[in-house]
C-alpha cells in the first residue's frame, strides 16, 4: 500500500535538487547543475519504478496471473 511519506520524500528530493541547481546556476556552474538535476530525476524514477513493480506484483497475486 502506498504510504503518504513516499510522496513527501519525492517532494523533498525535488526541493533539494531545485535549491542546489539554483545555487550552481548563480555561480556559473550550469554543467554541474544539469548533472545534479539528472541525478535527482534518476533517484525519483527508481522510487517510482519500484512502486510500479510492486503494483504489478499485487495485480498478479490478486488475479492469480502466471
Amino acid at each position: 500500500m502506498m504510504d503518504i511519506s513516499i510522496i513527501f520524500k519525492i517532494a523533498a528530493v525535488g526541493i533539494i535538487v531545485t535549491i542546489i541547481c539554483q545555487i550552481l546556476k548563480k555561480s556559473d556552474r550550469d554543467d554541474i547543475a544539469t548533472i545534479v538535476s539528472l541525478v535527482g530525476l534518476i533517484i525519483v524514477l527508481t522510487v517510482v519504478i519500484s512502486m510500479i513493480a510492486d503494483l504489478f506484483e499485487q495485480i498478479q497475486t490478486l488475479f492469480d496471473i502466471f
